[in-house]
């Protein structure tokens, strides 16, 4: 028998697996394999992930903090896959919410001893949902805080939408920068339900209410109804970038390597970043002379219903935990 998830966990992978999708094409196969054993009921089991108190997200004040106001740094890490709300991915990869970020930056935003903002970005990108509303606040902010957007060391897909428009975009030496582009994916479980047994029968009204549904091949009229959400989530996508890096859309859209994520040098040679340098190399550059550590730490606040499974944001250990991952889905599949 197969177990039926929580509703509103459904309701989540549902949401995700309707709508578009910023993110590179290596997160994908990942995005799909859980999205596909969740429609199909399958339990993800994170138990193994470890565990962080969300307590323990706070604003950290240094003791070398300047007394001038406007002299103060703040840095604000954005890190794993980047959702509207914490779910499952977000869980897997250490990621963070557009909600969580929105209110770090409103935060540091009110504290008028910061005049510059670090933003310490390590993302594949994540979903549309919500992306170019943080992405217009941090336009927004820029013409009074300076913000810095750090590549450090992927800023791709809705991450480089964020870290566009900062005021100033910088890569580590190492870094993949870029992969403009929008998608959306289809999960066609029809033989893998089939060959368990099951067979869906929606009740529906509404001529295209359930046109699409994960039971069945695309359709004509579905394929097109996303192709149209894709073309419109892209457009956005496009604009926000221009405005950020001051060019015209066409250059965006054929300059800015049409999809691809680029190296940091050919990041540079492309206007998509304005310089190559460490996160310890940018917050020297800005910070005040005789300052030896950022004045502020902003990590982003844990929501109320967020699991507890939140993962260390470090690269290696979400790096190791989505191995882990992966590792479980095919399991499951076997």
């Amino acid at each position: 028998m197969i177990p039926t998830p929580r509703a509103h966990a459904c309701d989540r992978v549902l949401s995700m697996a309707l709508y578009p999708w910023a993110i590179t094409g290596p997160m994908l196969s990942v995005v799909a394999n859980i999205l596909g054993h969740r429609l199909a009921g399958d339990a993800l089991d994170t138990g193994s992930l470890e565990k962080r108190d969300p307590k323990a997200l706070t604003i950290l004040n240094s003791s070398t903090a300047p007394a001038s106001q406007g002299n103060a740094v703040a840095v604000l890490p954005i890190h794993g896959v980047l959702a509207p709300r914490m779910n499952a991915l977000s869980d897997i990869s250490g990621g963070a919410t557009y909600e969580q970020a929105s209110a770090a930056l409103r935060e540091i935003m009110a504290k008028p001893e910061v005049g510059t903002i670090v933003l310490d970005i390590d993302s594949p990108g994540g979903s549309v949902l919500g992306v170019s509303e943080f992405a217009r606040e941090l336009l927004k902010a820029r013409t009074t805080k300076k913000i810095v957007a750090q590549a450090n060391f992927e800023m791709c897909s809705a991450a480089y939408w964020l870290g566009a428009c900062a005021t100033e975009v910088v890569a580590s030496p190492s870094a993949m920068v870029g992969s403009i582009g929008v998608y959306s994916l289809h999960e066609d479980l029809s033989k893998a339900l089939e060959q368990m047994g099951v067979k869906l029968t929606y009740v529906s009204a509404g001529k295209f209410k359930v046109d699409g549904n994960e039971a069945e091949p695309l359709s004509d009229t579905a394929r097109k109804r996303l192709q149209g959400l894709v073309d419109a989530h892209y457009a956005r996508f496009v604009g926000d970038v221009a405005k950020g890096r001051g060019v015209v859309e066409t250059a965006v859209r054929s300059g800015y390597g049409e999809g691809t994520a680029l190296t940091a040098d050919e990041a540079l040679s492309a206007g998509l970043v304005d310089r190559i340098g460490t996160l310890d190399e940018t917050l020297a550059r800005v910070l005040p002379s005789g300052t030896t550590a950022p004045v502020a730490i902003a990590a982003t606040p844990a929501p109320s219903d967020t699991p507890q499974e939140l993962t260390r944001a470090t690269g290696q250990d979400r790096k190791a935990r989505l191995r882990a991952a992966q590792r479980e889905l095919q399991l499951l599949g076997s």
